[in-house]
């Protein structure tokens, strides 16, 4: 552009314009030499924590399934025509509770003939032993033969048999009319009624008919998979479910939670490992017992589990938003004395109360970034806001203090 004005003022013959021109120029070029530099960019800004270190229990977590300790299915041992139904379906029962009447009345008619036919038998006993008392006296006289008093005597043996043949056949109705009323076997909750009342169902041990279910209630197993490692950690355990004359042992502690709950809030024993590991998944079963008295729980209820394999460690702990993924490769962005990013490679544990067990990389009190991981790379320098890593303690700690200063105390 100068050198544009120059040419102008030349091609109009203003000498004086050219000088002015060229002293502007001078004092141009000595005020860019005289500016201030370009201002540094600044840190970015981050959120960072210090890793902690507690004593955390030694648990094992598996899925699970809940299952009656008892289940019965309600079948008859009659055949006959349902009267009626005694109870409500879904509802609790306790044992012995009547719950199907099948029709009686032809098993009383069967126990008439049977009493008849019992009363038939011992009054031929009485006749028999009638007879051997008189051959007896004759015999003595040989009024008889010996041979026709040996008949009167087995002629009394065969009719007190008879008796007791009688008396069984009693018996035998007389259980069959007790089986037309059907009574629960457990104290439980009892399922729908698989037949109603005028259907006619079938008796005996091999084709009875389903009538109900009723599964116990309280308490409950809660059943899961567990590696060649549970095995051999709780072989104590498994030892006594195999021997029971063998030494009492430890109980190990189960906590349990369901699908719609937070953490394990129902506690719980384990008490059976079986005897062998399937060698096709590799997993062994083992069972917990845990109490029901509210009836929360129902057979087939999808629960975390955790067992306490009864030990503490101390460990370190991060919350998950610090931790990055490389790959197959987990780190955290450690924040040194020079405010700088260092890359660290971490080993992850199980979660604990929210947090991640840190096994390896990382020692407690070191600042790592837990805000803004996506923004850093090692070797950047870094603005830091401080917070706690327990955001719950810290608000729990914050509550305590505001009560405390609410009360009139001063806040530590």
């Amino acid at each position: 552009m100068t050198y544009r004005l120059i040419k102008l003022a030349e091609s109009t013959g203003h000498v004086l314009l050219v000088i002015l021109l060229l002293v502007l120029t001078i004092l141009l070029v000595g005020c860019k030499s005289d500016a201030t530099p370009t201002e540094l960019p600044q840190p970015t800004q981050v959120t960072a924590a210090a890793a902690i270190e507690r004593d955390v229990s030694d648990w094992d977590e598996f899925t699970g399934r809940l299952e009656a300790v008892e289940t019965v299915d309600v079948r008859p041992r009659v055949t006959g025509y349902i009267d009626s139904v005694h109870f409500e379906e879904g509802g609790l029962v306790k044992k012995g509770q009547l719950l199907f009447s099948i029709d009686p009345r032809p098993y009383r008619a069967e126990l008439a003939k049977a009493d008849a036919e019992l009363a038939r038998a011992q009054a031929q006993v009485e006749l028999s032993h009638s007879l051997a008392a008189r051959a007896e006296s004759l015999v003595g006289v040989r009024a008889i033969s010996q041979e026709a008093y040996e008949q009167r005597r087995n002629a009394v043996r065969e009719a007190e048999a008879n008796v007791d043949a009688a008396r069984a056949a009693v018996s035998a109705v007389r259980l069959n009319l007790d089986y037309t009323q059907i009574i629960s076997p457990i104290n439980g909750r009892i399922g729908r009624a698989q037949v109603t009342a005028g259907n006619l169902v079938t008796g005996g041990p091999n084709a009875a008919t389903l009538l109900a279910t009723v599964v116990s209630v309280d308490p409950m197993y809660v059943t899961f998979e567990g590696d060649e490692r549970v095995f051999l950690k709780y072989a104590d355990l498994a030892r006594q479910s195999q021997d029971n004359s063998g030494p009492a042992v430890k109980r190990y502690t189960v906590k349990l939670g369901l699908a719609n709950e937070d953490g394990y809030p129902h506690a719980g024993e384990l008490r059976f490992i079986d005897n062998q590991v399937d060698p096709n998944t590799g997993t062994i079963k083992v069972r917990a017992l845990v109490r029901n008295t509210d009836a929360l729980f129902t057979p087939g209820l999808f629960a975390r589990v955790q067992v306490f394999g009864g030990e503490q460690h101390r460990v370190v702990l991060v919350d998950d938003r610090a931790i990055g993924t490389d790959q197959s490769q987990r780190f955290v962005y450690v924040i040194n004395a020079a405010n700088n990013v260092e890359y660290r490679k971490v080993v992850l544990g199980r979660l604990h109360d929210g947090l991640r067990v840190i096994d390896r990389g990382l020692a407690s009190g070191e600042w790592v970034v837990v805000n803004g991981v996506q923004r850093v790379r090692p070797g950047m320098p870094v603005g830091i806001e401080r917070v706690a890593m327990d955001v719950r303690q810290a608000a729990a700690a914050r509550l305590a203090k505001n009560e405390v200063t609410a009360g009139g105390a001063k806040p530590l």
